[in-house]
């Protein structure tokens, strides 16, 4: 399993709200092109980019663009989030 789960504060509701993108928690071994494979399989929404970066807790975090804009929202409301 490469995503553990949405990752939501109050910032990255601001980039969904304002770009439509999605941040979660990923394995430290995971790499771009798996979260891409792992979204994409998991919630069927085709993924435009992924970004990601270490926090200073030393967890993985990846920032995800979507090509339908509302695709953000839809899979937090089908895990329960939102």
């Amino acid at each position: 399993m490469v995503l553990k789960h949405p990752y939501v504060t109050e910032k990255a509701a601001m980039m969904l709200d304002a770009e439509g993108k999605l941040q979660f928690l990923v394995r430290k071994e995971a790499t771009k092109n798996d979260i891409k494979q792992s979204i994409e399989e998991m919630f069927g929404e085709d993924v435009v980019k992924v970004q990601t970066l270490m926090t200073m807790k030393g967890k993985k975090k990846a920032t995800v663009s979507f090509v339908n804009a509302n695709a953000g929202e839809e899979i937090l409301s089908r895990l329960g989030v939102m």
